[in-house]
């Protein structure tokens, strides 16, 4: 159970470090399927619907960027998110009704694995109020060297930053923007098996990996069941009729009832239109649309 404080960090900072929210056999079974997802890997030339594949895959060398929807791969990764623990971690801070949205595994191959250009998940999927966060957990040890997630403090209660350019969206925030104080960045380092969150409208991003370690964290998105996708900002229900999309939502129910009446807040709302040219993950949506890169490298050029 968070403490007052951990709840009183979260609303003022927009993020917490919990420690330990998943242990003993739950994280050795997860750890021990993303390692056969790896793998499995190497049979695929091209990303597809289970791999997004990192530059310089091959079958002897497997690099990828993420594992797509890991709780459907893996169902014991939608299963974790019911667990004592975080429940009661998801309670607290979004109320007595959860749904998932959907879930990555980012794996960051050891030796340059991709950076995460700085954006702000509500760019990429507003919904019809803010109570929604994401968890990484951490299924090894991250540490400064291989490409810990990095957060800007109180930045949720700030504006959502222009993530267009040229008109495009381009999933991430120029870094020159003025209102991108990277100065008071903080990094989030743990052990396996503790979780960050962070809330929908924190700006964070992450190095490459320049470790000889992979970086396993599995990312969710998760909202309050009375928070709505708005059209034409989320792929959550894309092409679904009216009862596909109630049944989707009843299926991603982490714990609670689904309410079909959307609470309405307000908040700051600038859909994702129009899309990059590859908008199937979020490293083709940085890459294909231009995005600059805050991380490259000194006469290096930028994405």
């Amino acid at each position: 159970m968070l403490s007052e404080a951990q709840i009183k960090a979260y609303r003022e900072d927009g993020y917490i470090m919990v420690e330990d929210a998943v242990t003993g056999r739950l994280l050795d079974e997860l750890r021990d399927l993303t390692y056969g997802m790896i793998e499995k890997s190497r049979m695929v030339s091209a990303s597809d619907a289970a791999f997004d594949l990192d530059d310089g895959h091959s079958a002897t060398s497997p690099r990828l960027t993420r594992i797509k929807q890991p709780h459907v791969l893996m169902p014991p990764f939608f299963e974790v998110l019911r667990s004592p623990k975080v429940r009661a971690v998801l309670e607290a801070l979004i109320g007595p009704a959860v749904r998932l949205q959907t879930s990555k595994l980012n794996t960051k191959a050891p030796g340059g694995g991709a950076a995460v250009e700085w954006h702000q998940d509500w760019a990429f999927y507003p919904h019809t109020n803010d109570d929604l966060l994401a968890i990484g957990l951490m299924l090894e040890d991250v540490d400064e060297a291989n490409g810990p997630l990095m957060v800007v403090p109180g930045t949720h209660k700030g504006p959502v930053l222009s993530h267009f350019r040229n008109g495009v969206f381009c999933g991430a925030i120029d870094p020159a923007d003025q209102l991108f104080e990277r100065d008071k960045a903080v990094t989030l380092t743990g052990k396996a098996g503790s979780m960050t969150l962070h809330h929908v409208r924190t700006l964070h991003g992450s190095a490459p990996n320049m470790s000889d370690r992979a970086r396993l964290i599995c990312f969710y998105e998760v909202a309050s069941a009375d928070a709505w996708p708005l059209a034409g900002a989320s792929g959550a229900y894309v092409g679904m009729s009216q009862k596909e999309t109630w049944e989707a939502t009843q299926a991603k129910l982490i714990f609670g009832e689904q309410t079909n009446r959307p609470r309405l807040a307000d908040v700051p709302v600038l859909l994702p239109l129009p899309p990059a040219p590859d908008s199937s993950s979020i490293f083709k949506t940085q890459k294909s649309a231009g995005a600059i890169s805050a991380f490259a490298k000194p006469g290096e050029r930028a994405a």
